[in-house]
């Protein structure tokens, strides 16, 4: 049987997992970049708190995937729960990197200038230094969102969700029929998946950052 054969008899099922894997990917890069927004803007002004909360998120992306899957399992169980705490973790580094170098790059005398207009310093964050950031940010959540969108083939270890479990089982069928077509469909699903979900980037940059600024 060929690859598009394979496809095509398997449709419904594999278009199901690559929407899970799609949708799971998305919403672990927000919630990191929740957590990770907030984190840069706790210690963008402080150089060594910003050294720890880089150290930290950079620790976690030296744990194999697997070791800390095996680790939240005991805790947490199989299924979306490990996947998600995971995925999240991984995607923390990129963000709260670039949050604090955007935050921290922007130009002192628009902030003084703004505060000399009366703006509150939540004003000051929220209309002027995380919108000055925000293309740092974006690129920060644009690299996350591919990184986990590999990342989350492993989740098929603790039984989550997406491609993953295509691409696992066809290797570990290694040999018999469809073993191959089968890892080659998750394989190629979820390259397939991340050149989309880069294209969605580059239209929210697109949209969100002005001309000048993105050039």
């Amino acid at each position: 049987m060929s690859l598009w054969q394979y496809v095509t008899e398997r449709w419904d099922r594999l278009s199901l997992q690559a929407w899970l894997h799609l949708s799971g990917v998305v919403q672990c890069t927000i919630l990191a970049a929740i957590i990770g927004v907030a984190v840069g803007i706790a210690v963008y002004r402080s150089p060594a708190g910003s050294a720890v909360a880089t150290a930290l998120s950079s620790t976690v992306l030296t744990i194999p995937s697997f070791a800390l899957l095996g680790l939240l399992i005991p805790i947490v169980g199989l299924g979306v729960t490990p996947s998600v705490i995971a995925l999240t973790l991984y995607g923390l580094l990129p963000i709260v990197r670039n949050t604090i170098v955007g935050l921290a790059g922007v130009d002192p005398a628009v902030t003084d200038a703004a505060k000399g207009i009366g703006m509150s310093r939540t004003g000051v964050l929220s209309r002027v230094e995380l919108r000055m950031a925000w293309p740092a940010i974006l690129t920060g959540m644009r690299v996350s969102a591919q990184m986990l969108m590999g990342i989350a083939v492993i989740a098929a270890y603790a039984k989550g969700f997406g491609l993953g479990s295509e691409v696992f089982s066809g290797l570990t069928r290694a040999g018999s029929a469809n073993s191959l077509n089968q890892a080659l469909a998750g394989t190629l699903g979820v390259v397939i998946l991340a050149l989309l979900l880069d294209g969605v980037f580059v239209l929210i940059s697109r949209l969100t950052i002005p001309k000048g600024v993105r050039d």
